[in-house]
């Protein structure tokens, strides 16, 4: 590679083994849509109801839009500015007009990662409340479990509201910023050993830990009175209800925003595999799981809530209001619950931590590759800028988040798919995807360039278009 701006994998950190990327891959997909909106979603839209399209939208978007950009990215050897700029430089274009448009996904990583770094402070905070006793302690008072995270989550209706609400109480007056800054510097300290030796390392402990604490909470569950009727929500489908375009609608929502592409972190990661990966069977690997970790979250959460609200489970919405208000009420009432509640928000943490690595990780590469700084450097620098800015929104989270997720993160799936799909020579991205597949195994179906071109560029625009519509579907 002699492109002054691309850095080589002998000069260049990466992912040291294939379980570690897809481990990683895995943390960055699994986050909080798997755990505060997926299970009400699944039981809001009639369980398998919503599951059969759910499953179908994994599928299209595992087999395109994931293959898609983790070629990308290692065919460039960049995150998404180098990538698209070599993208149109293949397709004949200019090449600077190709790396100006890569800045867009790279600002939506980084505007997510600040609003992700406000609601990680809130599960660092929880946790460390079901670790020392406090959250039961908080009984099932409504008010004082609503109190608490009130208290932790301030609300601004305007940007100018919360900056005025942070700045006149001063910044560590309201909110949560002590956590918010210990948050912050955990997820920095893993970025600041590096690809190999911490984001991989990272997700090789939290991921498997993960899911093993996942599936003990899901087998407790299943043996509490009440928890049938849980079961009968995931399990029951209704015909009828396919019929329904809402149904999918945000069974897409949920399978598009969830699976993380939008054309950043993926490009990135993608661009950290050495070349004898197969990147087809990784990109399976990576939908499999965070498909998995969805489901699990799903059988301990609706279950659980049928042991404890019964037929009130109807009523239950998504968002953090579940996760830190509803479900504290609901462990706090179940058998077992200090126990229970503290094992939760140890997985929540897990999912939280790995993605706002992965999150970050995008802006970081980025100063790597364009400034040559170096990799402690750049993280400091991210770290700091982000740490900021989350401070000072801590009220206007929401509001954020919602532009990220409305409008930046599907454009930014958006253009990659362009880029890869429509800009760059269709031989060039066929053989992007074929590189590392072994010898004597099948080069992927002649349905896959099509499917991309045409279902896969279609759909992130409707993602788009959608969320602007029902005021976000993911």
């Amino acid at each position: 590679m002699s492109d002054k701006n691309t850095a080589t994998l002998e000069t260049r950190d990466g992912f040291k083994s294939k379980w570690g990327f897809i481990l990683a891959c895995i943390g960055s997909a699994v986050g909080m849509g798997n755990i505060w909106r997926f299970p009400i979603m699944v039981q809001k839209f009639g369980g398998m109801t919503f599951l059969i399209p759910y499953f179908i939208f994994v599928v299209l978007i595992g087999s395109t839009g994931i293959i898609e950009e983790f070629a990308l990215g290692r065919w460039a050897q960049g995150g998404p500015v180098i990538a698209f700029g070599k993208a149109m430089e293949d397709g004949g274009k200019s090449k600077k007009a190709g790396e100006a448009i890569g800045a867009i996904p790279i600002i939506g990583s980084m505007m997510l990662a600040i609003g992700y770094t406000v609601v990680m402070s809130w599960i660092f905070k929880y946790c460390w409340m079901g670790i020392s006793g406090s959250l039961y302690a908080l009984g099932t008072d409504m008010g004082n479990i609503g109190g608490t995270f009130g208290a932790t989550a301030p609300e601004a209706e305007t940007l100018g509201e919360a900056l005025g609400m942070m700045f006149g109480n001063g910044i560590f007056g309201i909110g949560n910023g002590v956590w918010l800054i210990v948050g912050l510097v955990v997820s920095l300290a893993i970025m600041a050993m590096g690809v190999g030796d911490g984001i991989e390392k990272a997700n090789k402990i939290m991921m498997p830990l993960l899911f093993g604490l996942f599936v003990i909470l899901a087998v407790y569950v299943c043996t509490l009175s009440g928890a049938g009727e849980g079961y009968k929500y995931i399990f029951t489908i209704k015909p009828e209800g396919l019929l329904n375009p809402q149904v999918w609608v945000f069974a897409f929502g949920q399978a598009f925003f969830s699976l993380s592409v939008a054309g950043n972190g993926s490009v990135i990661y993608g661009s950290y595999l050495p070349r004898n990966e197969d990147l087809p069977s990784s990109a399976r690997n990576v939908a499999l799981f965070d498909t998995m970790a969805a489901l699990l979250a799903a059988i301990v959460i609706i279950p659980a809530m049928a042991v404890v609200l019964g037929e009130g489970i109807s009523e239950m919405k998504g968002g953090p209001g579940l996760m830190f208000v509803y479900l504290v009420n609901v462990f706090n009432a179940m058998p077992g619950g200090r126990i229970v509640g503290m094992i939760f928000y140890i997985c929540v943490l897990f999912a939280g931590v790995s993605s706002i690595v992965n999150l970050y990780e995008a802006p970081v590469a980025f100063l790597q590759e364009k400034f040559r700084t170096k990799r402690v450097t750049s993280v400091i620098i991210i770290g700091v800028v982000g740490g900021i800015i989350a401070l000072c929104i801590q009220p206007w989270t929401s509001q954020w988040m919602d532009v990220v997720s409305i409008y930046i993160c599907p454009l930014g799936a958006l253009l990659a798919g362009i880029m890869f799909f429509w800009v760059m020579k269709k031989d060039t991205a066929l053989a992007a995807v074929h590189e590392g597949r072994t010898e004597g195994k099948k080069s992927i179906g002649s349905w896959f360039y099509p499917l991309g071109k045409w279902a896969y560029c279609i759909c992130s625009l409707l993602a788009l278009i959608l969320g602007v519509i029902y005021g976000g579907i993911g």
